[in-house]
């Protein structure tokens, strides 16, 4: 490497994620979409009409494997949002939805934890949300399931149950917006690359976590995920 090309710093490592019969999936960029679940948009006081999904996104470097996750500082109201994660295998943009599916190399269980104090705080004021959302490990992730091995999953119970009480149930039928159409959706924003990976929305139920309680995700057919909040 000459000179020019040399860091002048230790370069990050890169993110990455176990993968269902080994390896791992190195983590490009998250996207998250809001509201994709008609139940869930309503109790977040939005109405839950057939408009075009939004999205926001999280640091590739939020991702845990599960285990210990910390509970984030400056924050007095964790929420818990499980949801079906999509991860992209190669590159497209402005991708049809008939053909979106073809992009997705497997499928995993996530919870995108929120700092929901701070993000009604950023909502009142009209700020982005990146310090409710993309704080240090707020993207707990089971192991990615390729779709070669389970096919692209598009009904099934979701669930999240904390301290084995059931918070949140769901089926993948009631999204919204579909695993093809919110691909097909985000690529009309964005390039999607290979290590891209979509949380997809979550039911309702959503709530509150505290330090010692033991998380609980799942997506029938897909994988599992547990992990405990430490103080």
């Amino acid at each position: 490497m000459t000179d020019a090309n040399r860091y002048v710093i230790d370069a990050p490592e890169i993110p990455a994620v176990p993968v269902r019969g080994g390896g791992r999936f190195p983590v490009r960029r998250i996207y998250c979409v809001g509201r994709n679940y008609a139940e869930h948009a309503r109790e977040m006081g939005s109405d839950p009409d057939r408009e075009p999904p939004f999205f926001f996104s999280k640091p590739a470097d939020t991702v845990v494997s599960g285990g210990v996750v910390p509970y984030p500082p400056a924050t007095g109201e964790l929420h818990h949002e499980v949801e079906l994660v999509i991860a992209i295998g190669k590159a497209g943009r402005e991708i049809p939805a008939d053909t979106a599916l073809e992009y997705a190399y497997g499928y995993a269980v996530g919870v995108d934890l929120t700092r929901r104090d701070l993000q009604a705080a950023a909502k009142k004021k009209g700020r982005p949300w990146d310090m409710a959302k993309g704080f240090d490990r707020s993207a707990p992730l089971s192991k990615i399931v390729p779709a070669a091995l389970i096919g692209h999953p598009a009904d099934g119970a979701i669930r999240l149950s904390v301290n084995n009480d059931v918070k949140q149930s769901g089926d993948l039928r009631q999204m919204i917006w579909n695993t093809a159409e919110v691909i097909a959706e985000l690529s009309r924003y964005v390039g999607l690359a290979a290590g891209d990976l979509i949380f997809s929305g979550t039911p309702s139920g959503v709530g509150p976590l505290q330090p010692g309680d033991t998380v609980r995700a799942s997506v029938f057919g897909v994988a599992d995920l547990e992990f405990v909040l430490t103080g």
